[in-house]
């Protein structure tokens, strides 16, 4: 298992869960936070961070609250029951599946390391297109939201 991290113009971080099974706030806030905040810092170090992660109890955590809060990272939050706003899952997992299939790795971290490779040879003209999906998918889903509550 991998946590990935992406902005608009490209791939941040590619972090992979070693010996866990579970992602944990602890890991989450020790391990993968400050590698992905490191990353982005060096790309621009004056610009604001602003996160977007699903709901998941490791990223709904006091303790991952609390270290954002420390980083000064903002975040915006996940409309609850809305699996296909992560980026990841609608954009990224999908097109590195499709580079990958039928590959067989003779260990896990050459798994992780082709999957990074992959990420890595998306053009960025690709992740602008992703960004752009998930403002449309976020503003269809918040609409839908609007005309569900304008019933009730």
């Amino acid at each position: 298992m991998v946590a990935t991290f992406v902005s608009k113009a490209c791939h941040i971080a590619t972090i992979p869960l070693n010996e866990q099974r579970t992602v944990t706030a602890n890991w989450y806030t020790t391990i993968c936070l400050p590698k992905v905040s490191t990353d982005l810092r060096k790309i621009n170090p004056e610009r604001r961070i602003i996160l977007y992660q699903d709901n998941a109890s490791s990223h709904t955590a006091q303790k991952t609250r609390q270290y954002l809060t420390e980083e000064n990272v903002e975040l915006l939050n996940h409309l609850p029951y809305s699996p296909d706003l992560s980026p990841n899952d609608f954009f990224t997992f999908p097109k590195i599946t499709n580079r990958l299939r039928g590959r067989r790795f003779q260990s896990p971290e050459e798994a992780v390391d082709a999957f990074k490779n992959a990420v890595l040879d998306l053009p960025a003209n690709e992740w602008n297109k992703c960004f752009e999906n998930w403002f449309e998918r976020m503003q269809m889903c918040i609409n839908l939201r609007r005309k569900y509550f304008e019933k009730q």
